[in-house]
């Protein structure tokens, strides 16, 4: 039988784009419910769902989750070669939670990238967005690993 999948306080930051001291001070005030274990914050995949379901939150998630693009599209000058790329996924929640688990791992390795997830009305939504190479390993590991 196939443990429940939690999320630490990084990854959820990674999903939510909120900061952890933010998601602290939900935790403080109630907005958010986790487990603390050892000293490590710890959230159920229902525990991330009722978060995130929250209307107030889920208005910041956009906000934060257009603003990845738009600062891609706003930067006029590139010493690099960067890349921003939305994937839309038709799922259910149980798949779009795997979607998420899956760049969320990899994302606490990744550096020079940025990740955004959101899951509304069937459709989950991944947003990468930096160095092309970084986000193209990414995408290869993901389609790969399918």
């Amino acid at each position: 039988m196939e443990e429940n999948k939690t999320y630490n306080l990084n990854q959820l930051a990674m999903i939510t784009g909120y900061t952890t001291r933010s998601l602290r001070v939900f935790l403080k005030e109630g907005v958010l419910e986790g487990e603390k274990t050892d000293g490590i914050w710890r959230f159920s995949e229902e525990q991330v769902q009722d978060f995130i379901s929250r209307q107030a939150v889920r208005q910041n998630m956009a906000t934060k989750r257009n603003a990845v693009v738009f600062d891609f599209l706003a930067e006029a000058y590139r010493t690099e070669n960067r890349a921003c790329v939305i994937l839309d996924f038709a799922v259910g929640e149980g798949e779009a939670m795997e979607i998420s688990g899956f760049f969320c791992a990899r994302m606490c390795e990744a550096k020079d990238m940025e990740f955004r997830f959101s899951y509304e009305r069937g459709v989950a939504r991944v947003i990468l967005s930096g160095k092309e190479d970084a986000v193209s390993g990414m995408l290869k590991a993901y389609y790969e690993g399918k």
